[in-house]
């Protein structure tokens, strides 16, 4: 054969094959057909709360045809996304002011997506039903309370968020509360308070093991992770962070707290933001896969988990732009020789497991009594507080500052001696 029709021969056979890349890309949505991603961080409700005034029958805010977010329904279609914690965020702003509010209308805007699409969303509070929802091919959806100011320093305020369908609390967004640190305490914009959790932080990721909701230690200082990471009865999850080790910013997950993930069956869900990607305003999806291996490297394959933070974060990586891109991102996990079952583990399986063992860890305790001791009233903050509770009734003596406690036990003895 003369030699210029054998290289016209090669290049015909080599068009009539498909690319690595396209073979890679096929895989990817043959494995999310099976186990699709269940994402563990996603701001749409913030962002109906910004366009709509969470008025979600607006023919402008239609989810089917919403096209300047990063979320819509054609796109987690495309994305192969079959469940999603979304974030019923309020900033730190509404701290000691109307956070509870606000946290309220959140979580009903998310419970009215669910009843005005049915045929795409179903709310769900359990595992099983993020199962049964993967068998039915529907978004299950799920809600994730980001910021421990949303309960205003109130166990039954955080009981009852649970009763109304939280499954995870991010213990503090980029504030501190009275009663934990935020990651901020680790940079030169804010002094640490708590050095970690105060007795009452201690009390509060206590009743989240008791209740059966997710502690989540994206946004807290390392102190924080680390004194969660040692108390805590059921494993945790970072719902959006990175590898510090990678990009050492301070919202990232440093390596000694990578080992306490691994050591504690705990859950890394990688943030997609470009600045916590790659320190600086630019990023592609190779760097993101970065991450992952890195996460997988230093906690094992089991700790590694998709948290996008779409529709919270302003730049994204080139690739990754919104929510139909998931399927790219496990093509370059396989590019980069994950195992089949590594990816279904990041896709969802790691997930469903933290999350069994929080329900576990509920029944275990079955017989634990609610906490019932109230943050000390001069831990609060903010000015427009009543006291009752405070000032009389059974417990009293317990919230008093300890000078004046111990003042008081010897005016009783003293009345009782003459």
């Amino acid at each position: 054969m003369p030699g210029g029709s054998v290289w016209v021969l090669v290049l015909v056979l080599a068009l009539a094959l498909p690319s690595t890349g396209q073979q890679s890309l096929d895989e990817a949505k043959r494995i999310m057909n099976i186990t699709p991603v269940i994402d563990g961080h996603n701001d749409l409700p913030w962002q109906l709360l910004k366009k709509f005034n969470n008025q979600l029958r607006l023919p402008e805010a239609n989810l089917s045809v919403l096209n300047d977010t990063h979320t819509n329904i054609p796109k987690l279609r495309q994305g192969h996304v079959g469940g999603q914690f979304w974030s019923v965020y309020v900033p730190c702003e509404t701290q000691n002011k109307d956070a509870v509010r606000r946290t309220l209308e959140q979580m009903d805007v998310v419970q009215r997506m669910c009843d005005l699409y049915p045929e795409t969303f179903t709310c769900v509070t359990d595992s099983n039903g993020i199962q049964e929802a993967f068998q039915s091919g529907k978004v299950a959806s799920l809600m994730g309370v980001e910021g421990g100011h949303s309960i205003d320093s109130s166990l039954g305020v955080l009981r009852s968020l649970y009763r109304l369908g939280a499954r995870y609390m991010t213990l503090t967004h980029s504030c501190n509360t009275p009663w934990a640190d935020n990651w901020l305490v680790d940079t030169d914009d804010e002094k640490p308070v708590h050095h970690g959790l105060s007795p009452f932080g201690k009390m509060v990721v206590e009743e989240m093991n008791r209740l059966g909701m997710i502690v989540d230690l994206a946004h807290v200082s390392v102190d924080t992770m680390k004194a969660v990471l040692n108390i805590s009865k059921a494993p945790v999850i970072f719902s959006h962070s990175s590898a510090y080790g990678i990009c050492p910013h301070r919202r990232n997950v440093p390596d000694d707290v990578l080992q306490l993930v691994a050591a504690t069956r705990s859950l890394v869900m990688v943030n997609f933001y470009n600045t916590y990607v790659t320190c600086s305003n630019t990023a592609n999806l190779s760097d993101v896969a970065d991450h992952l291996d890195y996460v997988k490297k230093m906690a094992g394959a089991q700790a590694v988990g998709f948290g996008g933070d779409y529709d919270g974060v302003t730049g994204l990586p080139t690739g990754l732009e919104d929510v139909s891109k998931y399927p790219a991102l496990v093509a370059e996990l396989l590019t980069r020789n994950w195992t089949e079952q590594e990816v279904k583990g990041a896709l969802a399986e790691n997930l469903l497991r933290v999350f069994r063992e929080v329900e576990k860890v509920k029944k275990d305790l079955q017989g634990t009594a609610p906490a019932e001791i109230p943050i000390a009233f001069e831990e609060l903050e903010g000015s427009c507080r009543t006291s009752y509770g405070y000032t009389s009734g059974a417990g009293t003596a317990q919230r008093l500052p300890p000078g004046l406690a111990l003042v008081l036990a010897l005016v009783l003895l003293l009345s009782e001696l003459f």
